[in-house]
């Protein structure tokens, strides 16, 4: 591509439809980490986790301080930033179980759902996705039959990081992490115990960036590495460089260094290509991280799967040299933003009639102004009989864990300690109400994790709206 900064400067203070209109279209290099703690990245003060590659990113870009995905779980947050849509509102609140567990093998992200990734190749990108999926194992719902050119890693919840690993059979008897990955479909059986699957992954994304940059149209890269997720295993050179820690922190380092220095090869692969100065590069995990296994989610409060701020609240970054301004957001966005903000930026054309709970972000942001003032974003978490719900406006949280309404002012209590429901009743019960009606298309879940998940649903009555919203 040819460069774009001469055409894009003076359309910065233009609206992001006539930014995207009249401009080039930008690459998009999306990295998506899985189940990173909030404070493990050195841009959001991690003190023993060298990120130096990210950090350089950061720096040189918009730290998002208030950045929060859909779901403090895995699969539901990865279809709701796919989709633009809570998951809830078409049957996705839960993971998808293993593939070898035999149960709900013929489920995955409804049909009727166009991904962001069939939007952008609608409009002319190359697209491509390296690592985790986990929307779907049938072959309806394979990426590549949703808008990725190029699909290089794993259809399930996680693999492990060192081969060697196995093909599977029809009846899928072979646990899903220890499954060969695949190149669009075949099956990569050159893997072996000395293969690392953060360097794999990086080295596909390096070679698409390489060819994508020969050919006179723009990409759409999304990185989804499956590190730190468990099972937790490093490289000794990667060990060796926590000598001062111990334990689980000690391997989830090292597997967050080696996740940043992939990073760095993808950043010397599009500055060697000629396509750094034309990619915006957005950094962020899918959900928090899990405290039981190395994580650190600090000043934030709870773990991956909670409805606290620790859960659904992540480190986040916008990179693109000379465009987006070096500094930092502190208002709330959403991974559901995505959607509509790629789509304006690319000028593609969303379909008719796609509904969509995100918010087309890019101008308000480079004004340093909030998207959705006033706007609620809203996390729902089903657990055995009864729900947690978080829920924020502004810088207010609403939080209901295990049956009980609380109050936060998250500019004043980050970690929220302070229960302010006492002193503001209106204020809960106005937030309460919004964030029951904004529940209020929520349909019954296509699949849970478990079939003994499904029957606990069952039993139990749930989700019980009536009795989650009521404030006692």
């Amino acid at each position: 591509m040819k460069p774009l900064l001469a055409t894009l400067l003076p359309l910065l203070a233009f609206p992001a439809v006539l930014f995207a209109a009249d401009a080039k279209k930008p690459n998009i290099l999306l990295i998506l980490a899985d189940d990173l703690g909030y404070a493990d990245v050195g841009f959001n003060g991690s003190k023993d986790i060298k990120t130096p590659e990210m950090d350089a990113l950061a720096e040189g870009g918009t730290v998002f301080s208030s950045a929060y995905v859909v779901h403090p779980f895995c699969g539901p947050s990865r279809m709701g930033l796919f989709s633009g849509r809570y998951p809830h509102e078409f049957g996705g609140p839960f993971n998808l179980p293993d593939y070898s567990s035999g149960d709900y093998r013929d489920q995955g992200i409804p049909a009727g759902e166009t991904l962001i990734s069939t939007v952008l190749k609608d409009a002319g990108y190359q697209t491509g996705l390296m690592g985790k999926w986990h929307l779907g194992h049938a072959p309806q719902f394979h990426p590549n039959k949703h808008g990725f050119d190029e699909f290089y890693g794993f259809l399930g919840g996680g693999i492990l990081f060192f081969g060697p690993y196995q093909e599977n059979n029809a009846r899928g008897s072979v646990w899903d992490y220890k499954v060969c990955p695949e190149h669009n479909g075949v099956n990569d059986t050159s893997l072996t115990a000395a293969d690392y699957m953060t360097d794999v992954l990086t080295d596909k994304g390096v070679a698409f960036i390489q060819n994508a940059s020969k050919k006179d149209a723009p990409f759409f890269l999304m990185m989804s590495y499956n590190a730190p997720h468990t099972v937790l295993a490093a490289k000794d050179e990667d060990l060796a460089l926590y000598p001062d820690l111990t334990g689980k922190r000690k391997v989830y380092a090292a597997m967050v260094h080696s996740m940043d220095a992939g990073i760095g090869r993808l950043v010397d692969a599009l500055k060697s290509s000629g396509e750094y100065e034309d990619t915006l590069i957005v950094f962020l995990s899918d959900n928090g991280g899990r405290t039981d296994e190395g994580a650190d989610n600090s000043p934030l409060r709870g773990a991956k799967g909670d409805t606290t701020e620790a859960g659904s609240r992540v480190p986040m970054f916008f990179h693109w040299p000379e465009v987006v301004k070096p500094g930092r957001y502190d208002h709330p966005v959403s991974a559901l933003d995505f959607y509509p903000t790629f789509a304006a930026l690319a000028g593609a054309q969303v379909p008719a009639g796609k509904d969509l709970d995100g918010t087309d972000i890019w101008s308000a942001f480079q004004a340093g102004e909030s998207a959705r003032k006033g706007g609620m974003l809203y996390f729902v978490r089903y657990r055995n009989g009864y729900t947690d719900v978080g829920a924020r406006i502004d810088d207010w949280k609403i939080t209901r864990e295990r049956n009980q309404w609380k109050l936060y002012n998250l500019k004043d209590d980050l970690g929220e300690a302070k229960d302010l429901a006492p002193q503001n009743p209106e204020r809960l019960q106005e937030m309460v109400a919004k964030a029951r009606s904004m529940c209020s298309n929520h349909v019954k879940p296509l699949w849970f994790d478990s079939r003994q998940a499904e029957q606990n649903w069952n039993s139990t009555h749930m989700p019980n709206y009536d009795k989650t919203f009521q404030v006692k």
